[in-house]
């Protein structure tokens, strides 16, 4: 049994497992549980969000500092009590618009992003118009993408969640990830974690090898139902046989997976120190 308390006590101690530094130097913790006012549970599962993100820091020994590029995605309305607590830190704030339908009202999609930014966010997760793909309505998903991206300018970071789950076809993902190719996004994300399939590696191999073919340009974010320190190396072992393992670093590659920070703890703790 990991003691939690006794593992962020000794962390700048602990010399992590090769595997397990470069997932937890990637990875990212979210809530996108409940809605203001929060109750005590959700209250404290902010307050945990906060505590795992600034534990990572503590377990990544100094030289390796280009690691640190985890981010905290929430609901616009918890941006500024994260961004305070975050503050200092080097953890980015990631906020959720367009969450999670992925409706195709641009100008919904422009008004969440405009107010996720003045309120700290420092990057925005973009649901895709998925509904409008699958119905043929490219335009209209393009449109939304569009109109999050200018708003975004150069200085705010856009990951666009494509929700492969739902757009299940090889030729439907292929044309999602060219949507955000195309307008510059920076980073291609799986999914939302709140439909019946989210992440997979089938999906995963299709987005890095359109990331590849551009260049290798925009990341990739792996996000939903990563809960292992196994399940994220598949991961981490994809993304390096497409794009080479120098492109692995987090500002590029990225798990979202709040549920795998449990194991990634229990796998340090047992590490021997060096």
């Amino acid at each position: 049994r990991v003691d939690k308390k006794r593992d962020l006590a000794r962390a700048p101690d602990v010399r992590p497992l090769k595997i397990g530094n470069k997932v937890l130097g990637a990875i990212g913790v979210a809530t996108t549980k409940g809605a203001p006012p929060l109750d005590s549970e959700e209250r404290a599962l902010l307050d945990t969000l906060c505590e795992q993100a600034a534990a990572a820091l503590r377990w990544l020994e100094a030289p390796q500092h280009h690691l640190l590029m985890w981010d905290a995605a929430i609901y616009p309305a918890f941006t500024p009590a994260v961004r305070e607590a975050m503050a200092g830190t080097g953890v980015k704030v990631a906020t959720v618009v367009n969450f999670p339908d992925g409706s195709d009202d641009a100008a919904r999609i422009t008004r969440e992003t405009r107010r996720a930014i003045a309120a700290g966010a420092d990057e925005i997760d973009l649901v895709l118009p998925y509904r409008a793909l699958i119905e043929g309505r490219t335009d209209a998903a393009r449109r939304g993408v569009d109109a999050c991206r200018e708003v975004c300018g150069p200085r705010t970071t856009l990951k666009l969640i494509l929700e492969t789950g739902e757009l299940a076809s090889p030729a439907r993902i292929r044309a999602a990830c060219r949507i955000g190719l195309t307008a510059g996004v920076d980073f291609l994300k799986t999914s939302t974690g709140k439909v019946a399939i989210n992440a997979t590696l089938d999906a995963a191999a299709i987005m890095l090898d359109e990331i590849a073919a551009g260049r290798g340009l925009c990341g990739f974010k792996a996000a939903g139902g990563i809960r292992t320190l196994a399940a994220a190396q598949a991961y981490v072992a994809l993304a390096e046989e497409r794009l080479g393992a120098d492109w692995v670093t987090p500002e590029h590659f990225r798990i979202g997976a709040s549920g795998l920070f449990a194991d990634i703890a229990a796998a340090l703790a047992a590490t021997p120190d060096a």
